[in-house]
């Protein structure tokens, strides 16, 4: 409770300290903070964004804040969630949003609505995700269309040192089993994983970490870790490419 306190206070004075933000704070969206250190660490090295799971435009807000200028490539699937992005965003002409669903293979898809949207998923929520974590219970259901991160290389085919950002409640390696070829061109994918079934049937993080090791990206840090009763149940995990000697 202190430490979520601790981190609003912050996203709040980051907010009013900025004026760029004022227009976002507007409609109660502040930049994810909580990943200021690892754009820090990386943001030299990298040539743009793909924000996968975008929601009100928070890890965009963030980028934009600590690497000014560099391209973002973002994908929402929400409706309501997608519109407050085009509002927050709508002046910055660096950052692109597609109201969409990523997946594996293209279609239409039942996106479970969350009562708090930003835990809503293409999985069933389960169980423990609703005793860990209070109103997430499924609000609603939506169809939405998918499509694979393929289906939009040629927006970033000619750039390299790419940075994947992956937040997707449980979806996670469904995403990256439609972004084969774009994961060629990422330097880095930074996503959310869960060491205990939230939603039900995701891969876990040693799931995830498996696939990614066989397209030639190693675990290089863990951010942001949540614990429930002792156990770690899930963190933002940076892999980093080894492709090519990088």
């Amino acid at each position: 409770m202190i430490k979520t306190f601790t981190i609003r206070l912050r996203k709040l004075l980051t907010s009013i300290t900025h004026p760029s933000l004022w227009h976002s704070l507007l409609k109660g969206i502040a930049p994810a903070i909580e990943h200021k250190s690892v754009l820090r660490s990386i943001g030299s090295q990298i040539s743009g964004i793909i924000d996968v799971g975008a929601n009100r435009g928070q890890f965009s807000l963030i980028c934009d804040l600590i690497l000014p200028g560099k391209p973002i490539f973002a994908f929402e699937p929400i409706p309501s969630e997608a519109k407050l992005f085009q509002y927050v965003h709508s002046r910055n002409t660096a950052i692109c949003l597609h109201q969409i669903a990523i997946g594996s293979t293209p279609g239409e898809s039942v996106l479970n609505l969350s009562t708090s949207l930003d835990s809503s998923s293409l999985l069933e929520i389960g169980s423990l995700q609703t005793t860990i974590f209070r109103n997430t219970g499924l609000a609603s259901r939506i169809i939405v269309k998918v499509e694979p991160l393929d289906s939009f290389f040629d927006t970033w085919q000619n750039m390299n040192q790419l940075l994947l950002k992956i937040d997707v409640q449980g979806y996670e390696l469904e995403v990256l089993k439609g972004a084969t070829a774009t994961l060629e061109k990422c330097l880095y994918v930074y996503l959310e994983c869960s060491e205990i079934e939230l939603y039900d049937g995701q891969a876990l993080r040693k799931d995830v970490e498996s696939f990614l090791a066989l397209h030639s990206f190693n675990l290089l840090h863990i951010y942001n870790k949540s614990f429930y009763e002792g156990q770690l149940i899930q963190a933002d995990y940076l892999f980093r490419s080894i492709r090519n000697g990088r």
